[in-house]
């Protein structure tokens, strides 16, 4: 049985601002389902309290505590204990750090003390491994949030030397690379790292410490969530200026793996949310779907143009200005358009005034509610991305599931993903545009119109999408392989 440490700043259903929390509520539990004896370490929110209370899991406060040295002060913490779907889950609970009304960043900005909050976090759930008596064999860690626990483990004396972890290997994945984690240099005797660590070839960043370099360099293994992702961090439009740093590493120590979809939450066949339920053998539900959709929308042409649904943060990385520009032409070109998500106020705006230009054949939806989230990916024709980069992606892997087709821009995990249809009828369950600009979507949503005019050959794309295996059945056994080289180098 392999002993698995997971160390992460979100997770669902318990706290979420993105993918992270989606990832940490599945493959903790499949990996369990597999044999390893798996914890997850997170911090006690105020919105992790209210989710306990909320979906009515059992918990309780244990007698161990914890304590962190921060600036030559000693912070505690204690240790809430809960159940989610079969895992055990340790919540390290601080009300100063953690007990707030946002997780990272209220408006305005970063809270100012992330660095401690977060090394706090990571620190500290090393110590909940020690005080529970948890010897683990991996410490998986997420995100510079994480990122002092593999620092700690290699540079700092106290856990360098600690024999408790004398065996422990760090995997550690990057979600997503924009975020980083760079602080002043001070950060160094806030957390008692010698400054020699300050150097190119170690913490340093531009005059600044950069915990995410820190964890790639410390780590025993770096992942990304897709083979793609993991190569164009090493390229200077997706490195975010760390791409050198990853070309460095020694080929072994960097390994992509796709996210997968938790087949048992997102299901057309048993999907409470959804209109009308359907399978991959008798798809005439998803058309009930689309004519309810329709109406609730508000959207008048009774189902005789293709629908295309887009649900996303309304933002600069998911391509939405993209779509904003490229409006006019795309809805000159006789299709319905709905779009749902939150985000920069600029296009949430200019979104919703364009309802009133394109009536009946547009609707914004702003905000996120998941029930028409649900209810978007499966009564849409397709499902539109156009993201200026994808770690990984989970949008287009539910529509998949759901029988909706995607039109993606080639990057990141959306590459690792979709076949374009044009260049394999076969095996196609998608469309791809490469360049991010807006003749090349209007080309790729062309292309799929001209296969939706066909109906027989509309019909195989759609049952090869939901055809196909996107759950992380296949994602987690690559990491438990992983898991076991790391330990067999021990």
């Amino acid at each position: 049985m392999i002993n698995v440490l997971f160390i992460t700043s979100e997770m669902v259903p318990l706290a979420k601002t993105g993918g992270l929390a989606d990832v940490l509520g599945v493959l903790p539990r499949k990996l369990k389902e597999k044999g390893c004896d798996v914890r997850v370490v997170m911090p006690y929110y105020k919105e992790a309290e209210k989710n306990l209370k909320r979906l009515k899991y059992k918990s309780k406060f244990l007698k161990e505590e914890v304590i962190v040295t921060i600036d030559w002060l000693p912070y505690r913490g204690k240790i809430k204990e809960a159940t989610v779907d079969e895992v055990s889950v340790y919540l390290l609970s601080n009300n100063d750090f953690f007990y707030r009304n946002y997780l990272y960043t209220p408006p305005g900005g970063d809270y100012t003390d992330n660095d401690i909050r977060f090394g706090f976090l990571s620190i500290g759930a090393l110590e909940i491994a020690k005080a529970l008596n948890f010897k683990p064999d991996i410490i998986h860690c997420n995100d510079w949030q994480s990122a002092m626990a593999p620092i700690s483990l290699r540079w700092k004396k106290h856990y360098n030397d600690d024999p408790f972890f004398k065996n422990s290997k760090v995997v550690f994945t990057i979600h997503n690379i924009a975020y980083q984690g760079i602080f002043a240099s001070r950060f160094l005797d806030k957390f008692g790292l010698s400054h020699s660590l300050f150097n190119t070839g170690q913490l340093e960043y531009y005059g600044n410490v950069n915990l995410l370099k820190g964890a790639i360099i410390s780590s025993d293994l770096v992942t990304t969530v897709s083979p793609t992702y993991a190569k164009e961090v090493k390229t200077k439009e997706y490195g975010y200026g760390l791409d050198g740093v990853l070309r460095a590493l020694p080929k072994e120590k960097l390994a992509g793996i796709i996210n997968g979809v938790d087949y048992d939450e997102w299901n057309p066949e048993t999907d409470k949310g959804l209109y009308a339920n359907y399978s991959l053998n008798d798809v005439s539900g998803k058309y009930k779907n689309k004519a309810k959709l329709m109406k609730q929308l508000g959207l008048n042409s009774k189902g005789s143009k293709p629908l295309i649904g887009l649900v996303a943060r309304l933002a600069l990385q998911k391509g939405i200005d993209l779509v904003v520009d490229s409006l006019e032409e795309l809805m000159a070109l006789g299709v319905d358009l709905v779009v749902l998500g939150t985000g920069d106020a600029r296009y949430e705006k200019l979104l919703v005034n364009a309802e009133s230009k394109y009536k009946q054949s547009f609707k914004a939806i702003i905000g996120y509610n998941e029930v028409k989230a649900r209810r978007i990916y499966a009564g849409c024709d397709m499902f539109l991305m156009p993201s200026r980069f994808e770690p990984c992606g989970l949008g287009q892997l539910i529509s998949l599931r759901y029988g909706t087709i995607p039109i993606v821009r080639g990057t990141g995990g959306l590459l690792d993903t979709i076949i374009d249809h044009t260049e394999s009828k076969e095996a196609g369950n998608g469309f791809i545009f490469h360049e991010f600009e807006g003749k090349e979507l209007i080309g790729a949503v062309k292309r799929a119109l001209t296969a939706y005019d066909n109906e027989e050959e509309w019909s195989r794309m759609v049952e090869t999408a939901m055809s196909m295996d996107f759950s992380w059945r296949k994602s987690s056994d690559i990491y438990v392989e992983h898991y076991k080289k790391l330990l067999e180098q021990t």
